[in-house]
C-alpha cells in the first residue's frame, strides 16, 4: 500500500501567487531523500486563516487519508500566525515533544527560535507536524524529529514508512 503524506503550506502571499512556495517544495525534497518506501504527496497551499487551515487538515487526514501531514508556515508570534491553533483544534492528542525538540535544534542557529510555536498532534490515524516557514529551518527540524515519526505512525495505525538509513536513522524498538 502506498503511503500518503500531506504537505500543507500556510502563507497568504504564496497562496495568492505573490511568490513561489519554496518551503513546501523543501519538505517534499527532504521526504524524497529520507524515504525508500513508495509514497504519494498531497500538496496544498492555503492562506493564514484558521478555519481554512482546519478544513485543509481535516481534508488531508480524513478524506485523503494521509498518515502524515507536514505543514510549513504560520508558527510565529504574528497576529496571522495561527497554524498551531488550527492543529490543536483538529487533533485528539497533542505531541509537545516535537515542538520542544524543534525549538531546541533551531536555537543552535538563531536566538529567535524561542519565538517559534512549532507543534504536532494526532488526529485519528494521522500525525500532523507543524514546521517553520524557512526552507533551511525545515530540513534542520525534520532531521531532528523524523527519527521518531515512522514509529509514531506504527503506534497510531498509520502507514509504514521505511527510510534510507544512510540519510536518516529512524528508531523502532527491536521486536
Amino acid at each position: 500500500m502506498v503511503a500518503k503524506i500531506g504537505v500543507l503550506t500556510i502563507s497568504d502571499r504564496a497562496s495568492m501567487g505573490v511568490y513561489e512556495d519554496l518551503s513546501g517544495k523543501a519538505i517534499i525534497k527532504t521526504l524524497d531523500e529520507y524515504l525508500v518506501s513508495e509514497y504519494k504527496s498531497e500538496y496544498m497551499i492555503v492562506p493564514d486563516e484558521q478555519s481554512i487551515i482546519e478544513e485543509s487538515l481535516i481534508k488531508l487526514t480524513d478524506e485523503l487519508k494521509c498518515s502524515l501531514v507536514v505543514t510549513t508556515g504560520g508558527t510565529g508570534p504574528a497576529l496571522r500566525d495561527v497554524t498551531p491553533e488550527a492543529t490543536e483544534a483538529v487533533c485528539e492528542k497533542m505531541m509537545p515533544g516535537f515542538g520542544e525538540l524543534m525549538r531546541q535544534v533551531s536555537l543552535k542557529y538563531v536566538p529567535t527560535a524561542i519565538l517559534s510555536r512549532q507543534s504536532a498532534g494526532i488526529r485519528k490515524n494521522s500525525l500532523i507536524v507543524n514546521l517553520p516557514g524557512k526552507p533551511k529551518s525545515i530540513r534542520e527540524c525534520l532531521d531532528a524529529v523524523f527519527p521518531a515519526i515512522p514509529y509514531c505512525l506504527d503506534l497510531i495505525g498509520g502507514a509504514y514508512l521505511e527510510c534510507d538509513e544512510s540519510v536518516i536513522k529512524v528508531f523502532r524498538p527491536k521486536a
